[in-house]
């Protein structure tokens, strides 16, 4: 992929959490982003690690936040 398309990918991903008032299975960002899970999954935590998003796993589903709106829901963490 290059490096153009996951800049753009990342873009989507931010503005598809952005428009959510509560988290997203990695499974529901890649059907509304049109990749596959294991994509949605990598450029996820990519953008974990740059400290855009926050995730939390439930039972054996990672649920993401945008950092931001994540803060605001844990404030402690």
């Amino acid at each position: 992929m290059s490096p153009k398309k996951i800049e753009k990918l990342e873009d989507k991903i931010i503005g598809y959490l952005n428009m959510q008032s509560w988290s997203c299975t990695t499974e529901d960002i890649a059907k509304n982003c049109k990749v596959s899970w294991q994509t949605a999954q990598i450029h996820l935590f990519k953008l974990v690690s740059e400290g855009k998003v926050k995730y939390r796993k439930v039972g054996r589903q990672n649920h993401w936040w945008l950092a931001g709106s994540y803060n605001k829901q844990f404030k402690k963490e």
